[in-house]
């Protein structure tokens, strides 16, 4: 599943996870961990039906994460109930015991599965969304690349939304069209920009190159 060298450290400490099951239907339940790493953790109990690569969300405590399911045990064998997550964001804290003694040697981390089309990177960029006849909603990108990012929403939009979307990209004002691709509850959606002209790559690829690439983090296609 992804960092399959990675140190893990067995503990068993309660979370909460929440998204929608293969059916679209909203779940939460109260699970008991196994294990966890840097980048992973790994639950058991589970009794929705989660797809791969579903985003979903995990609160441990007062911390909240989201996470990309990666592997679901088998119903009818010793592994039923169990479910493997990948971190979309390791650098925040999350478990309140170390882990800085699992730290893993980059060069033995070799991420597998299909990579997005270019690199996302941090980053707290405002943004300007307008549906068509709705209200211009503003919010936050915490990633983004040359293809699309992550918006911050309490909220978020529908899967296959289209809008007009303007980035804040230091001085600059960069107008694009966008459609959501990905929902994850209580965070945000995953977007996907549209039409994007070689003056808008020009102008996405400078400001990126100001900023610090960050571990890729999931499969989304934007």
């Amino acid at each position: 599943m992804g960092m399959t060298n990675e140190p893990r450290k067995a503990v068993e400490v309660p979370v909460r996870v929440f998204g929608t099951d293969c059916d679209g239907k909203p779940f939460y339940e109260n699970l008991i961990t196994v294990d966890v790493s840097l980048h992973e953790a790994k639950l058991g109990g589970v009794k929705a039906k989660l797809q791969l690569d579903e985003i979903i969300g995990l609160t441990y405590g007062k911390n909240k994460g989201h996470f990309r399911v990666k592997w679901v045990g088998t119903p009818g064998t010793a592994t039923e109930g169990v479910l493997k997550l990948l971190n979309l964001n390791p650098g925040k804290p999350l478990w309140d015991f170390p882990l800085s003694d699992l730290e893993p040697d980059a060069s033995n981390v070799q991420p597998t599965g299909e990579r997005r089309r270019w690199p996302r990177v941090k980053c707290s960029v405002s943004v300007e969304l307008r549906a068509k006849g709705e209200p211009v909603i503003w919010a936050k990108a915490s990633d983004l690349s040359q293809g699309g990012c992550f918006i911050e929403m309490a909220i978020p939009l529908h899967d296959g939304v289209g809008f007009d979307i303007a980035l804040w990209l230091g001085e600059a004002k960069l107008h694009l069209q966008g459609q959501v691709v990905s929902v994850q509850p209580g965070f945000g959606n995953g977007v996907r920009f549209l039409g994007l002209t070689s003056e808008h790559q020009a102008h996405l690829r400078h400001f990126l190159e100001t900023l610090s690439p960050s571990e890729p983090a999931g499969n989304i296609a934007y």
